[in-house]
């Protein structure tokens, strides 16, 4: 039987054009599928769980590809890419899954999780790992008007437009937090968000429309109006890339051989 490949990885998105090839920019999955035709000495097509953009980050990632049988075994293959794929590249994991496998098709919830730092005080340690807002959040009001995020909805007023020209925009969120958080000594506010699938820069303007919230720019029930409107205009600014990363991808258990 003719197996799939699986690969977690990590990576800082600083000084990538994204996660998804792109012809003549540097992109995690360009870098990883160069690594891999030189370790198989064939060419390979993966196949990624989400498309992060340009500057967000990724804890673990999930990449797919056929077998093509010239697979070292796992550890040293997962040698292999980390000394071809680095800097800002490491894979983490490799597993096998049934030819049927696709890291996107098949992943049934994603988590991403979104860092800001309050206040007059800049990062340091955290620097490149998030929204620095210059001034303090109100956490209970965000709260609160993430509430009308949750579930099934049209999320098109918070993705961007282009990308919804004609495609399905409806998605499911089935968790968002927002609580405080310190890392390195340095304090932070982690904005965590766990749905089936998102789109084209979702979280990143969702985190911006909380934040207008959270600063007292617009009142707690105002992303009822934004959702009902469909329409990208309405919602508050994009976040920052540096912010985000994409946390972790679920499977089904029964996925892995």
């Amino acid at each position: 039987m003719t197996e799939t490949i699986v690969l977690t990885l990590s990576y800082d998105g600083v000084g990538f054009a994204g996660f998804a090839r792109q012809p003549g920019l540097e992109t995690v999955q360009g870098r990883i599928e160069r690594a891999l035709a030189t370790t198989l000495r064939q060419e390979v097509e993966t196949v990624g769980a989400g498309r992060t953009d340009a500057g967000v980050h990724a804890l673990a990632q999930v990449m797919s590809f056929s077998a093509t049988g010239a697979e070292p075994e796992d550890r040293a293959l997962m040698r292999s890419l980390n000394a071809l794929s680095r800097p800002g590249i490491v894979v983490t994991e490799v597993r096998r899954a049934p030819t049927e496998f696709s890291a996107r098709h098949s992943a049934i919830g994603r988590e991403y999780r979104y860092r800001i730092v309050p206040g007059p005080i800049p990062p340091l340690f955290l620097s490149g790992r998030c929204w620095w807002v210059k001034h303090s959040l109100d956490l209970g009001a965000m709260r609160r008007s993430a509430e009308s995020l949750l579930g099934e909805h049209d999320f098109r007023s918070f993705c961007v437009a282009e990308s919804a020209e004609g495609k399905r925009t409806i998605r499911r969120l089935d968790l968002i937090e927002i609580g405080p958080e310190s890392q390195l000594g340095e304090h932070s506010i982690v904005i965590r968000v766990v749905g089936n699938a998102f789109l084209h820069s979702m979280i990143r303007i969702m985190v911006g429309s909380l934040v207008e919230v959270g600063l007292g720019r617009r009142p707690e029930e105002w992303l009822d109006e934004v959702l009902a409107a469909c329409d990208r205009s309405v919602a508050g600014p994009t976040a920052p890339p540096e912010g985000l990363t994409l946390w972790h991808v679920e499977y089904p258990e029964e996925c892995w051989l």
